[in-house]
């Protein structure tokens, strides 16, 4: 495991320039032992660029930092979780249709479509992400969005 890491890292050293941080070997399950190689990226970051898998092992990614203003939820409230999704397809939307510039900016990819970028920053394919977000509202596991 700790070998399939270094491979892992090195393979990838060049995102750490863009804000990927490897922070190791984590646990998918921890009763059976499932080990997953974990980073964190900041939220402006093309995700794309991070494989889901690598050698036989999941890789977990977190963003870590700041999150735009559409992605902002009051999270003092016991049950917010009731009423609030913070990745909301809806949140993504608007924030590529307020930033798209300092999106491709940030990103040092002038030529980026609207899709490109949701995508981008939606954890590697939107519309997947839609699709699944839609499924967990219908099963009631999730709220629907509300601009609240």
């Amino acid at each position: 495991m700790y070998d399939t890491l270094k491979r892992f890292e090195k393979k990838y050293a060049h995102l750490k320039k863009i804000g990927l941080r490897i922070t190791g070997l984590g646990f998918a399950d921890e009763r059976k032992k499932v080990h997953v190689i974990e980073v964190t990226r900041p939220f402006l970051f093309d995700s794309r660029l991070i494989p889901r898998r690598f050698e036989g092992m999941d890789v977990r990614s977190k963003i870590l930092g700041d999150l735009p203003q559409e992605f902002m939820i009051n999270r003092e409230r016991e049950d917010w979780q009731k009423f609030d999704f913070v990745w909301a397809p809806e949140r993504f939307e608007q924030f590529v249709d307020r930033c798209p510039q300092v999106i491709k900016d940030t990103l040092k990819n002038p030529d980026m479509t609207r899709e490109d970028m949701l995508s981008a920053l939606c954890f590697g394919n939107f519309e997947q992400h839609k699709l699944k977000i839609d499924k967990l509202i219908q099963e009631g596991k999730i709220p629907a969005y509300s601009q609240s």
